[in-house]
């Protein structure tokens, strides 16, 4: 799970493994596989660094190549 801000300033969880798309409209929208949608006070960039950083946690890219490893030993 990622912690996120709404527009009010009330922060909340959401499971980065469900999310679509991430865009600005200007706002932050972030639109998740079953359709719904959110808008976060968060930029585009610190959205996928923390998407970036939760599939690490739970080693979704533990495999080198994905990691960007060079050597797989």
């Amino acid at each position: 799970m990622i912690q996120l801000t709404r527009l009010n300033g009330k922060t909340f969880s959401l499971n980065a493994l469900y999310i679509e798309t991430v865009e600005s409209f200007p706002d932050t929208t972030i639109t998740l596989t079953t359709g719904r949608k959110y808008i976060v006070k968060e930029t585009e960039e610190e959205v996928r660094k923390k998407v970036s950083n939760y599939y690490r946690t739970i080693q979704v890219l533990s495999t080198p190549h994905l990691r960007g490893d060079e050597n797989e030993e």
